[in-house]
């Protein structure tokens, strides 16, 4: 069974998406762990700030009180930096779902730190008043106070353990997915360019197809050349169908894009017949070469181009849309009127085209097509030259 380029494309473009959201997911867990840390370095240091209020210097009260309120608002930032960086802790919040208890730890954390503060503020301004009920009162606060943030640590590295078991299964999962899926489309994608590889020799024995698109490109162009072995069916000048290899080479692709319009464009050199009476034959023959080698060039495998009068030529194009057609034709007579030609009793010589171009309808036989062409060619020719003209065109001249 042949597998869909173009399946395998989307099919890896939903993979690197998927790829992407792991790496984001990775990119969190690294802020989310970042934040764990700090989490626990927080609260240390808290436990250094109220061990350390409680050995200020008595003996001068002022300093004490200074060095007091600095770190109890410290205390009271902290707990507040706490709630700020709850909210990138993203797995603790949507998958261990703990909101309820962490707040709640630092509510508590937050009402003890308040009794705390107070409890050394009265110890600390006040002096020869009852000093050892008030270093009780400080010391129990402190106890409860350290023992609250010890709870909120510990229960900080359970939900860090949690979440590490939850990343290591994911990062787990990811490595195993992207490495499964690397070779599976590393495998793909070489096949895929063995058969682009077998297109440049389609004639190679025993290779197998990988690919659908690759095997229709493969069928199209095995299919007999537009130039038929017949002499018959090919203009001995310019080496392309003649009128009768038109006609078979399009019996033969007509039904190769059955989806797509059929254009034909009679192309006829500007002034050829009577310019040619000063022109040697080498260099007359020489000119409608280039005319037919240029306008070869822009041949797709549905095209059929051949020599159909002595300075006329036929193309007959196969494209999605009839803007697309037009624009292919009108980009073949651009490209002979850029061709760089000179005779050394002339100089240069400019080769200017001029074209009738017509929707072949599927009722309508090419025979019919080519005689609306040069219908529409005349109308060009006889309005200038140097451009292809559409039946519209001659419509609105009627009018």
């Amino acid at each position: 069974m042949k597998h869909s380029i173009k399946k395998i494309f989307n099919n890896l473009s939903l993979f690197l998406l998927l790829a992407t959201v792991f790496a984001a997911f990775g990119v969190l867990a690294a802020v989310e762990h970042s934040n764990s840390y700090e989490k626990i370095d927080n609260l240390n240091n808290q436990k250094r700030i109220i061990s350390s209020l409680l050995s200020l210097p008595k003996g001068d009260l002022d300093l004490a009180l200074i060095q007091f309120n600095g770190k109890s608002t410290q205390l009271l930032h902290d707990i507040d930096k706490l709630r700020n960086q709850y909210e990138f802790s993203f797995v603790e919040r949507f998958v261990l779902s703990n909101s309820k208890e962490y707040l709640s730890d630092l509510d508590e954390l937050s009402s003890l730190t308040r009794e705390f503060n107070k409890r050394a503020s009265d110890f600390y301004t006040k002096k020869n008043n009852g000093d050892k009920e008030k270093e009780e009162a400080l010391q129990k606060s402190f106890a409860s106070l350290y023992d609250q943030i010890n709870h909120i640590v510990f229960r900080a590295v359970s939900y860090n353990q949690k979440k590490f078991n939850i990343h290591k299964n994911i990062t787990y999962l990811a490595f195993a997915l992207i490495l499964f899926m690397a070779f599976w489309y590393r495998k793909r994608l070489a096949a895929i360019y063995k058969d682009i590889e077998y297109l440049y020799d389609v004639d190679k024995k025993g290779y197998e197809i990988f690919s659908q698109e690759a095997g229709a490109i493969s069928v199209r162009i095995r299919r007999k050349p537009d130039i038929s072995e017949n002499p018959a069916m090919v203009d001995p000048v310019t080496g392309i169908n003649n009128l009768k290899g038109l006609m078979s080479a399009y019996a033969e692709k007509k039904n190769i894009k059955e989806k797509n319009y059929t254009s034909v464009t009679v192309f006829e050199i500007d002034n050829f017949s009577k310019t040619n009476r000063v022109y040697s034959q080498e260099l007359t023959q020489n000119i409608l070469k280039k005319v037919a080698f240029t306008a070869s060039l822009h041949k797709q495998s549905a095209d059929v181009i051949a020599r159909t009068d002595y300075n006329q030529f036929t193309v007959v194009l196969s494209r999605e849309s009839k803007e697309l057609s037009y624009k292919d034709a009108d980009i073949i007579r651009q490209s002979v009127s850029e061709l760089k030609l000179t005779s050394p009793e002339l100089g240069p010589i400019e080769i200017k085209l001029s074209g009738g171009f017509v929707i072949k309808p599927n009722h309508v036989s090419l025979e019919e097509a080519i005689k609306q062409a040069k219908k529409v060619l005349d109308y060009a020719k006889e309005t200038g030259g140097d451009k292809i003209s559409q039946i519209k065109d001659l419509v609105h001249s009627e009018l």
